[in-house]
């Protein structure tokens, strides 16, 4: 009951740490992209027009990527998606030691 309790609260502590740096990201993500827009206006160059606009495009990927991890991945794969897998496997390691149990006994009898 204790390791329980123990485990949903070190659950609740890492998805709080996880959303806290996506907001994070997101504040980072709006103030260097204003601030990018804002250099550009200021450093105009005729070689490169709107450079500004691949950083924050790349950028807005890795935070949309980052978003889909904490909200999307980690809400479908959590605590309970991990000890069902893990009881699986070892459901079927068990199965397979039978298995070969058996067919050593029967290999024996023979």
């Amino acid at each position: 009951m204790e390791k329980d309790l123990h485990e949903q609260y070190e659950y609740a502590r890492r998805r709080i740490k996880q959303k806290k740096r996506l907001y994070f990201h997101f504040v980072l993500f709006v103030l260097s992209s204003l601030l990018l827009f804002v250099s550009h206006k200021f450093l105009d160059n005729e070689f490169i027009t709107q450079w500004y606009l691949w950083i924050i495009t790349v950028w807005l990927f890795l935070f949309i990527l980052h978003f889909i991890k904490i909200f999307i991945t980690d809400r479908f794969m959590n605590k309970d998606w991990e000890r069902e897998q893990i009881d699986r496997l070892v459901l079927l390691q068990q199965r397979k030691i039978e298995q070969l149990q058996s067919k050593i006994v029967n290999d024996e009898l023979k």
